[in-house]
C-alpha cells in the first residue's frame, strides 16, 4: 500500500503557514530582544524543513517493526529527560516562573513534554491493545485501569506540579479518557474517570494562586455577557467588582475584530507591536486573523479538520488494534490542543498556554507533531485508502 500523500501535503502546508507568520508576527519581538529581523523566521524555517523531511522519512519505515521502537524511545527517553531536567543546573535548563521546562544544549532548547505526549499515546495504544476487552464488569475495569491511573498521577506531578503546566496534562487526560473508550471500556467507567479527572484538575487550580488568577481574568472578560442572561440576584454572588487585568485577552479579541473578514494584509497588523507579547506562540490565531482575516482562519480550521479526519480514517481502517488506537490518540491530541488554544484566545475558556499544532512558533512542538504524523503515515501503508 502507498503512504497517504494528501495527509502529508496538508500537514506540510500548515507548517509553511506557521513559518510565514514566524516572520510576519515577530516585528516587535525582534526589536525588544535586539536580534536580527529574520531570527525567528530562520529558526522556524530550519525546524519546519527538518520536520517535513523527518515526517516523510518516518513514513517510509515498516510499521510492524519501527512503530514499537520509535514509540518506546519517545516514551522512555522523554520521561527520563523530564525527570533528569529537575536535577540539572540552571545553565542547562530554562525556567519559567521557577518551573524547569526546557533543556538547553548548543544553542538549542528542547521541551521533553512535547515528545512525551506522543510517547504516552503510543504507550497507551500498546498497552490497551493487549489488556482491554469489551463487556467486563465495572470492578474488573477498575482493576485493569488502576495502574494507568497511578501512572497518570505521576504524569500530573511531573508536568502540572514540577513544570507548572496544567494545560499539557489536560490534553493527555482527555486523550487517555477517549482512548480508553475506543479500546473497549464502558461508558460508565468513562464517566467515573472523567469525574475523577475533573476533581484532580479542580484541586490543581484551587491550590495554585496563578491558576486562580487566570480563572478570574477569564471570568472578568465574559461576566457581563453571561450575567446579562441571568437574574440580577446572581450578580451579587458571581460578579467580580475589581477585576484583574485581562489586557492580553482583550487585545486578542480586538485583534480578531480589527482583522475583520478579509484582514489588514500580510505584515500589516497592529496588535503585534507590543500589545500581544506572545502573538507568535500562544496567540498566533489572533495574529493570523488580524492580518489575513476571519475567512483565512476558517480555511485553516478546514485544513486542520481534513488532517484530523484523515488520521481518524487511517485509524478506522487499521486491523491492528495498536495501530488503530495510536492513530486515534494522535488525532485526539491534535484536536484537543487546537480547541484549547482557539477557545482561550477567543475567551471561551481560560488561557492554558497550549500551542496550536504546526502554526505556533516553537521547535519542540513542531518536531514532536511531525514525528507523530510520520508515524501515522507509516501506519497508513497498511490500509486501503
Amino acid at each position: 500500500m502507498k503512504t497517504d500523500v494528501k495527509l502529508f501535503s496538508y500537514t506540510a502546508f500548515l507548517i509553511f503557514i506557521g513559518i510565514i507568520f514566524s516572520y510576519s508576527l515577530t516585528t516587535y519581538t525582534v526589536i525588544r530582544l535586539e536580534v536580527n529581523q529574520f531570527h525567528f523566521f530562520i529558526r522556524e524555517l530550519i525546524v519546519g524543513m527538518f520536520g517535513i523531511y523527518l515526517m516523510w522519512q518516518i513514513s517510509r519505515f515498516n510499521p510492524d517493526k519501527a512503530l514499537n521502537i520509535m514509540g518506546f524511545m519517545l516514551f522512555i527517553g522523554s520521561l527520563a529527560l523530564m525527570i533528569l531536567m529537575q536535577f540539572l543546573p540552571s545553565s542547562l535548563v530554562t525556567e519559567v516562573g521557577g518551573a524547569k521546562r526546557w533543556i538547553k544544549f548548543a544553542g538549542i532548547s528542547l521541551a521533553p513534554v512535547e515528545f512525551f505526549k506522543i510517547g504516552f499515546i503510543f504507550f497507551l495504544a500498546w498497552s490497551f491493545s493487549r489488556k482491554i476487552e469489551k463487556d467486563k464488569p465495572l470492578f474488573e475495569e477498575i482493576k485493569i485501569f488502576l495502574p494507568y491511573m497511578i501512572a497518570f498521577l505521576i504524569v500530573i506531578y511531573l508536568i502540572a506540579i514540577l513544570q507548572n503546566d496544567l494545560g499539557q496534562v489536560i490534553v493527555l487526560g482527555i486523550t487517555l479518557a477517549f482512548m480508553a473508550v475506543l479500546a473497549g471500556s464502558s461508558f460508565r467507567f468513562f464517566f467515573i474517570i472523567t469525574i475523577s479527572a475533573i476533581s484532580v484538575f479542580i484541586m490543581a487550580i484551587v491550590t495554585s494562586p496563578h491558576r486562580i488568577a487566570r480563572i478570574k481574568i477569564w471570568w472578568a472578560n465574559i461576566q457581563n455577557f453571561v450575567l446579562s442572561f441571568l437574574p440580577d440576584s446572581f450578580s451579587n454572588y458571581l460578579k467580580i467588582e475589581k477585576a484583574p487585568d485581562g489586557l492580553q485577552i482583550t487585545n486578542s479579541l480586538n485583534a480578531i475584530k480589527h482583522g475583520g473578514f478579509l484582514g489588514q494584509g500580510l505584515a500589516n497588523s497592529s496588535f503585534k507591536l507590543g500589545f500581544l507579547s506572545e502573538i507568535h506562540t500562544d496567540f498566533v490565531l489572533s495574529g493570523i486573523a488580524e492580518e489575513i482575516g476571519t475567512i483565512s482562519v476558517i480555511g485553516i480550521i478546514f485544513i486542520f479538520s481534513i488532517i484530523t479526519y484523515k488520521i481518524f480514517k487511517i485509524s478506522a481502517r487499521s486491523e491492528n488494534k495498536m495501530f488503530y488506537l495510536f492513530s486515534a490518540g494522535v488525532a485526539l491530541s491534535l484536536i484537543t490542543s487546537f480547541l484549547m488554544n482557539s477557545f482561550g484566545v477567543t475567551s471561551l475558556t481560560p488561557i492554558k498556554g497550549i500551542a496550536i499544532p504546526f502554526l505556533s512558533y516553537g521547535g519542540s512542538s513542531l518536531l514532536a507533531n511531525s514525528i507523530a504524523i510520520g508515524m501515522v503515515l507509516m501506519i497508513s501503508k497498511r490500509n486501503k485508502l
